[in-house]
């Protein structure tokens, strides 16, 4: 094992420590995207009888689902630098940078640790809409890319998150931000409403949304036909653009140090 694996084994074992001694904080993240799922689906429940609003059928609970897995990912990820604002008003990150640990197992461990909280996460939205009354025409298929596409959501939004703390080194400064980012996102997608519905503009937007490419790539890979022209391109573009955002992040730990 290199040592970036190894370090990346620690830092990840480090963060899944302190999620493990507070289990509540993912049953915390969750009461939201539940009101989502069961009054956003009650509410809205007779949207998809307008005209082209869902052309392959199924509830709007159904629609609504990948959605709510996609939002949850993107709210849990951009909260992923308060991590690190703790560790700098602990002076753990000075002791920490000032350590064998490569940079790139520092990023790797938070980012980690937040892919598992997002796995747990998209499970057990995925279960309340089954419960709920949630039926999807290819599960099996569909549930993987669901998992894959908000693990790879999260990626890109944790490791901004993670270099804005580094670059704000505050927490009110990283929480305006982060608020300032996932509501536009959320609301310029397919998340809620089909943007086929919305303003020519929105759909446009909503075509370099990376929320959307998740969203996109749940709905359609659970549906009965896929369309996977329209999947892969999507899910390549979430994963190129998690590497890159973990390099960029990762080169962030350069501008602290500079700074402090």
């Amino acid at each position: 094992m290199t040592t970036l694996a190894t370090h990346s084994a620690i830092m990840t074992r480090r963060s899944v420590s302190a999620l493990l001694r507070q289990p509540a904080y993912v049953l915390f993240t969750l009461v939201q995207p539940a009101i989502w799922l069961l009054l956003f689906g009650a509410l809205f429940e007779k949207a998809v009888q307008i005209p082209g609003f869902a052309p392959e059928g199924g509830s709007y609970l159904e629609f609504l689902t990948p959605g709510v897995v996609a939002m949850t990912a993107l709210f849990s990820a951009t909260w992923a630098g308060t991590v690190y604002i703790e560790d700098m008003n602990l002076g753990v990150m000075d002791r920490l940078l000032a350590s064998p640990v490569r940079r790139g197992a520092m990023m790797n461990g938070t980012i980690a640790y937040q892919s598992i909280t997002t796995v747990v996460q998209t499970a057990i939205v995925l279960g309340i809409a089954y419960v709920a009354g949630a039926r999807f025409a290819n599960p099996a298929n569909g549930i993987v890319l669901t998992f894959v596409a908000a693990v790879l959501l999260t990626v890109v939004f944790a490791a901004l998150s993670n270099a804005l703390a580094l670059l704000a080194r505050t927490q009110d400064a990283l929480i305006g931000i982060s608020q300032l980012l996932t509501l536009p996102l959320a609301f310029l997608s397919s998340a809620i409403m089909n943007t086929a519905l919305a303003p020519d503009w929105v759909e446009s937007v909503a075509r370099f949304n990376p929320l959307d490419w998740a969203v996109v790539v749940s709905r359609e890979s659970l549906a009965a036909a896929p369309d996977w022209a329209v999947i892969w391109p999507r899910l390549a573009a979430l994963a190129g653009l998690a590497v890159v955002m973990s390099w960029l992040a990762t080169r962030a730990f350069s501008v602290y140090q500079r700074s402090v």
